[in-house]
């Protein structure tokens, strides 16, 4: 075969393959799911019915505000409102203590009932049936297809399936990109019930049908014979959020509107689009703890972001925290929650990563400090004041929305133990802090960034730096890939000659910035995973280059006006217009060096990096790249107390088994479609199983799956 007729076939199976993100920019955009007015929370009685109109609602909730709610300041520029819903009176007039602690079911060894394992985010599991020794034996249990599965050629949306399935109530639950709940004997895979709210199949804020996933809540003290004492909550993208009994899956009909609650109701703000329940709620103590996506990229001014605290049972609202001041509300919008949230239940602090405020790429009519944007926020769990936050990026114009959890970990550091967060970010720092008081357990550095060129913007002249532990991706971009540019016969070269580049937080200009990493992280929402015992976490991270140019206004509509839409984004009616382009040559083959993916290990405890591996492989049509390259990943690895790491994540469809201690592969399999959910480790009736969902996502590659695979060591 001669040289060129490789290069040929290199070029088109690595584009073609996944990091030919240039199709997907929508996606990437759903992806980051859409902030609020700052600091503020508000508690109000739910007196108006489910389907009043929105008119009759909003004319209830102003009459709550004046009777029933008091004000107080909270965090930085913000406000509580309660009332009677938020902290319910006891006899003695005075209002009940709250109630800390874990909640029973929840902190079961044996059980998977979260997202991502338990409130912690700490993806671990005191599993150890399965070894270093002994899960190149591994094989397949069972497997399951939920039928709810699309691949856009017809009047449904490709389906993005990055559901993690529960496993508790002696039952595994999933959450499909369809909204409905399946329910599964964990040991066979064998259907128990299906609950199908019949909900729309459209792309309202998405490009793509997306789901998370379900939560579970179960009673203190379950009553014998009594319906919904166990429940499983799902949301859907027209902002329904419906909540069934565990056990038969039946709606319940003492949760909002015979079982469903409407969020948009409280959609009175900007209200563009609804408030997409993508990810499940955070569930505790009797509490559902609740965030919402949006479309991003498109408007300047948009619904600001909030969290409700939700009654677990009746689905009436606690509280409302907002994280934008009223003051700008007007101008812009998101910083909301999209991702999902981590907990300590011996404090009753909630953790959640609050995303950047819109318009996402130029700042020029936000110019206000907004401290609560781009940040992580301790919140009291029982009236959502802000106990402490922590801002990531000041006056964010790249996007780099707090994508994830942040992992709670204690650590021993200098012979002391430390109640520690590990908080992962886009621009690829982790960020370590007491998460008692937000304050660094290892240092955080202010330094001099550079200044924005475009009119009207005041980028921030400093940003928040961390150098231990080691960034997850390097200070500088990686450099021009050699046969990338051979292939385009120096194109990447001269692109690259043309653009803006100063290092991190080069702002985005008229020009064209070379930007990394981008939006694309660095970290994405998964997060890491710890093993608590050992203080060793564990993330995979993405290595891209993506090219940010600013388009002003005039031109922008030129462009509009001729139909040029791949990779156009309006941004409202502000100055500029945006481009996001990622760095590929003609042949789609990214212009920088590999690894494209990394899976690294961290001492939490000194803050050593004890490996850092690539992670994946690049394939199409059956052929794979050097694993020296790695893969973009979309997903997040868990943990078993044995030594093991299990994760999806790579666009090569595989599922894989890595030893903690070395960062070496000892087990993969191929599945249907990349896995882009975090799998579920659990023991049931004495077996320990890791079940993925493979639901596949068209960032990484046009494949998608409804296939649910739990693997086990053989009897």
């Amino acid at each position: 075969m001669k040289r060129q007729d490789l290069i040929a076939i290199f070029a088109s199976l690595l584009l073609s393959g996944s990091l030919g993100y240039a199709q997907a920019q929508e996606e990437i955009s759903s992806d980051e799911e859409g902030g609020q007015p700052q600091g503020i929370t508000e508690t109000q009685d739910e007196e108006s019915e489910q389907d009043a109109s929105d008119d009759e609602a909003q004319a209830d909730r102003d009459a709550d505000d004046s009777e029933d709610s008091s004000v107080t300041p909270t965090g930085p520029g913000g406000r509580v409102e309660t009332g009677p819903a938020g902290q319910p009176p006891s006899g003695d007039g005075q209002p009940e203590p709250p109630r800390q602690g874990p909640d029973a079911w929840m902190e079961s060894s044996d059980s998977w009932a979260t997202f991502n394992g338990d409130l912690r985010a700490q993806k671990y599991s005191p599993a150890d049936q399965i070894t270093p020794e002994n899960v190149g034996e591994l094989e397949q249990a069972w497997e399951y297809h939920t039928g709810d599965v699309a691949d856009g050629s017809d009047d449904v949306p490709m389906s993005v399936w990055s559901a993690t399935p529960l496993f508790v109530n002696d039952t595994l639950y999933l959450g499909t990109p369809f909204y409905r709940i399946i329910a599964l004997d964990p040991g066979s895979g064998e259907e128990k019930w299906i609950f199908d709210p019949e909900a729309p199949l459209e792309a309202l804020t998405q490009p793509n049908m997306k789901g998370r996933g379900v939560a579970y809540w179960e009673a203190d003290e379950a009553q014998a014979g009594e319906a919904c004492q166990k429940r499983v909550y799902i949301g859907t993208m027209d902002a329904k959020l419906y909540g069934v009994d565990a056990d038969t899956g039946e709606p319940c009909a003492d949760f909002g509107d015979n079982g469903m609650v409407d969020v948009n109701q409280w959609n009175t703000v900007n209200d563009k689009w609804p408030l997409s329940l993508f990810q499940p709620p955070t569930v505790y103590n009797d509490t559902l703890f609740l965030g919402w996506a949006g479309k991003d990229w498109e408007d300047s001014v948009a619904p600001p972001g909030t969290v409700f605290a939700l009654d677990a049972r009746t689905g009436e609202r606690k509280w409302t925290f907002h994280a934008l001041p009223e003051e700008v509300v007007d101008r812009t919008g998101t910083a909301n929650v999209w991702a999902s949230m981590s907990l300590d239940p011996e404090t009753g602090l909630l953790y959640i990563p609050i995303s950047s405020p819109s318009p996402n790429y130029y700042g020029g009519e936000r110019t206000e400090e907004l401290p609560l944007a781009t940040s992580v926020t301790a919140l009291d769990t029982e009236t959502g004041e802000v106990v402490w936050s922590r801002q990531l990026v000041h006056h964010d114009i790249w996007d780099y929305d707090t994508v994830a959890p942040p992992t709670l970990v204690d650590i021993v550091k200098d012979g002391e133990t430390v109640p520690a967060l590990v908080q992962p970010s886009k621009q690829g720092f982790l960020f370590v802090l007491n998460r008692e008081t937000g304050e660094p357990v290892y240092p955080i550095e202010e330094r001099e960034v550079p200044a924005s060129d475009a009119e009207g913007e005041q980028a921030s002249p400093t940003q928040p730096f961390v150098d231990v532990p080691e960034p997850v991706v390097p200070d500088e971009w990686p450099g021009i890939s050699r046969l990338a540019d051979i292939v385009g016969l120096g194109e990447c070269s001269r692109k690259a000659e043309g653009l803006r580049y100063e290092g991190r937080f080069t702002p985005p200009s008229v020009e064209g910035t070379l930007t990394y990493p981008p939006t694309t992280g660095g970290s994405q929402w998964g997060g890491g995973a710890v093993d608590p015992e050992k203080g060793v976490f564990v993330i995979n991270s993405n290595s891209v280059v993506q090219i940010y140019r600013l388009i002003p206004r005039d031109e922008y509509q030129q462009l509009e006006q001729s139909g040029e839409t791949g990779g156009y984004y309006a941004q409202g009616d502000t100055a500029y217009g945006f481009q996001l382009e990622t760095f590929l040559n003609w042949a789609g083959m990214p212009c920088w060096k590999p690894p494209y993916g990394t899976l690294a290990a961290y001492d939490l405890n000194t803050g050593e990096r004890l490996w850092n591996e690539p992670f994946g492989q690049v394939q199409k049509h059956g052929f794979y790249m050097p694993e020296s390259w790695g893969s973009v990943t979309i997903g997040a690895p868990v943990i078993t107390r044995s030594g093991l790491i299990f994760i999806g994540a790579s666009m090569d469809s595989r599922v894989r088994a890595i030893d903690l201690e070395s960062g070496e592969v000892l087990w993969k399999h191929l599945v249907d479609a990349p896995a882009v959910s975090m799998p579920a480790v659990y023991t049931y009736e004495g077996k320990q199983y890791v079940t993925f969902a493979v639901g596949g996502n068209s960032i990484l590659l046009p494949k998608v799956s409804d296939q649910v695979i739990s693997f086990a060591l053989p009897d």
